[in-house]
């Protein structure tokens, strides 16, 4: 019964997010290719982690794919609701938190690719030289943050814990967003500081009531998840 539940949830988050269209994050052509080559440099080492952290966890119990597949279409579904925003790129919420939350934050890096590649290819969200920069952002950086509140909070008051695991996760992907932007495009007068506060700044308006919305919802999958996948949580140690 908690199989099929999960595979239900899973195909109608991927149903449901499969009409978004429009760029994503960072779009094609948008960063040098120097930038480019730093990003996908930096998030390889991360991506690879997280290939090990998906072998490991799911060689010990195979019900537990079932689960990354929920995960999956949770991060394919949110981060596919785009506002347009900054020039070059769009907010929106990210669901990478629940992965983090439950699976770790490297094996994010992997769920985050794969996303972006496939909204990349298919919807036309963001672009493939650009990969590395929204990976970084929103597969690496932005579930690290997720992780380590979670992780901090969760005895104390698990609600809270998963409320502001991702949407605090959600924010620090925009505001390393808006670095890369601000590093790319330094303004003329003020520099990369000057240009990384108007990307914040413009990014704000849209970002944290979407950071907000995340949250809440996140609650609520996770709450679903400790109903149904209570020997799926146990196995990642989650629950005794």
């Amino acid at each position: 019964m908690s199989k099929k539940k999960i595979f239900t949830l899973s195909l109608l988050l991927f149903l449901g997010g499969s009409y978004a269209a429009n760029a994503m994050h960072i779009v094609e052509g948008y960063l040098s290719p120097l930038w480019c080559l730093v990003y996908f440099i930096l998030s390889a080492p991360f991506f690879i982690l997280g290939l090990r952290d998906i072998k490991n966890k799911t060689s010990k119990n195979k019900d537990l794919k079932m689960l990354l597949a929920l995960v999956a279409a949770y991060a394919f579904v949110l981060s596919a609701m785009k506002l347009p925003s900054v020039t070059g790129s769009s907010s929106h919420p990210t669901g990478t938190g629940l992965g983090a939350i439950l699976f770790g934050p490297f094996v994010m890096s992997v769920i985050g690719a794969i996303v972006l590649l496939f909204q990349a290819i298919f919807l036309a969200h963001g672009g493939l030289t650009t990969l590395g920069a929204n990976v970084f952002s929103m597969g690496i950086v932005g579930p690290i943050i997720s992780y380590v509140i979670y992780k901090a909070l969760k005895n104390k008051n698990k609600k809270l814990a998963v409320f502001l695991a991702a949407a605090l996760g959600d924010l620090i992907t925009y505001i390393i967003t808006s670095l890369q932007l601000g590093l790319a495009f330094p303004s003329s007068s003020g520099g990369v500081f000057m240009s990384f506060m108007k990307f914040i700044g413009i990014f704000a308006i849209t970002q944290i009531p979407l950071a907000v919305v995340e949250g809440i919802l996140t609650v609520g999958i996770f709450e679903f998840i400790e109903k149904h996948s209570r020997e799926e949580l146990k196995a990642l140690g989650e629950v005794k």
